[in-house]
């Protein structure tokens, strides 16, 4: 396993030093406005640049290496040239076109066409009811026996610096397009567990906020449902990477040696860390949903405690400028000089003796 944490290294301190270089800009694709990069290599050593054509019928005519094509949301049209120079069964191509695909592993003769969900976590100074917390894209990747080809859709998600960080460790490199495979599904994996890493934060912000309201408003139940909507938009892009990445590990498949499936198996522990995290996320947002609305019940209950006491209390002075105000002529104390003291004196003990127990009782 220290092969794998070597390349993580190397690809971590690569994406740091280039973190605003987009190498999806037109400006740094030379070879077209789709296509990314185009490069041979041998031996696990980076060979010189060139057209798609020309890479493949060098390394077909060598017998020796593979040549790796990088693509950012190309056309149909630009896609055709590569499908057809490949030999790309038509159903993938058409995935690969366009985005938003279910991650899923298929098997066309001797290619493999894997989809991956790329995850990015979205920064913000304060979470609110319309904050994007979890942007996702996608990537295609075509491996055959002496190719392979990415096609990625977003803004984000870049494989330069992974591209780069492979590049410094062409032991790995050398064991063909299945390392390059499993470098790409690793690192996708490794980007899940820090958006969830990032996301948890959000979690425990939204948490203590909920707790620490003691007045019940329910003012965070915004904030909440949208971490639900963002966190489902994470376990959409990690949960169906389970099966392909099993199939990976486990199932003997074109290109991909029995030493390079223990690799694929260590990406699946990850993602399966991964997954139970998102889903008790999922299952502590409810609680916090739960408790958030009980707060809200709460409040209001209390609310309306009030409201009876002190409906209660008026209706006594109301019942009895009721009475005195329906101008009989027989009425008691009606002429009489303290009447009035006396009613108002009444009414004055009467709303107190009620306001003292609904105190007590802790309505008031």
């Amino acid at each position: 396993m220290s092969m794998i944490s070597n390349l993580r290294k190397a690809v971590r301190l690569t994406h740091i030093r280039q973190r605003r270089v987009d190498l999806s800009h037109p400006a740094r694709s030379p070879l077209g406005s789709s296509v990314v990069n185009c490069v041979v290599y041998r031996d696990g050593l980076r060979q010189d640049d060139c057209a798609a054509y020309e890479a493949i019928a060098r390394v077909r005519k060598s017998g020796r290496g593979f040549v790796w094509i990088g693509l950012h949301e190309p056309t149909e049209a630009e896609f055709a040239g590569v499908a057809e120079l490949f030999g790309l069964h038509p159903l993938a191509v058409e995935d690969a076109v366009h985005a938003q695909q279910r991650p899923k592993l298929e098997q066309y003769g001797d290619t493999l066409f894997t989809v991956l969900k790329t995850a990015r976590y979205v920064e913000h100074d304060k979470l609110t009811a319309t904050s994007e917390v979890v942007e996702t894209g996608d990537i295609m990747v075509f491996t055959g026996a002496d190719f392979v080809i990415t096609v990625r859709h977003g803004g984000h998600g870049s494989l330069g610096p992974l591209r780069e960080g492979l590049e410094t460790v062409p032991d790995q490199l050398s064991k063909g397009p299945a390392a390059v495979l499993h470098a790409i599904t690793d690192h996708v994996v490794d980007q899940y567990l820090a958006v969830t890493s990032a996301v948890h934060e959000d979690i425990e912000q939204v948490e203590t906020d909920v707790f620490s309201d003691h007045h019940g408003r329910g003012t965070d139940a915004g904030r909440i449902y949208q971490l639900k909507r963002e966190l489902l938009e994470l376990k959409r892009a990690v949960a169906p990477l389970g099966r392909p990445l099993e199939r990976l590990a486990e199932v003997p498949l074109p290109g991909i040696e029995a030493d390079l499936r223990t690799y694929f198996r260590d990406a699946a522990d990850h993602l399966a860390r991964a997954t139970e995290q998102v889903n008790s996320f999922d299952e502590l947002l409810n609680s916090i949903l739960q408790a958030n609305i009980a707060q809200v019940t709460m409040a209001q209950n209390e609310d309306m405690r009030k409201i009876s006491a002190w409906v209660a209390i008026l209706a006594v002075p109301t019942m009895i400028c009721g009475l005195y105000g329906m101008n009989f002529d027989h009425m008691p104390e009606l002429r009489w000089t303290y009447g009035y003291p006396l009613a108002v004196g009444v009414m004055a003990v009467a709303c107190f003796v009620i306001h003292r127990g609904f105190r007590r009782n802790g309505w008031l």
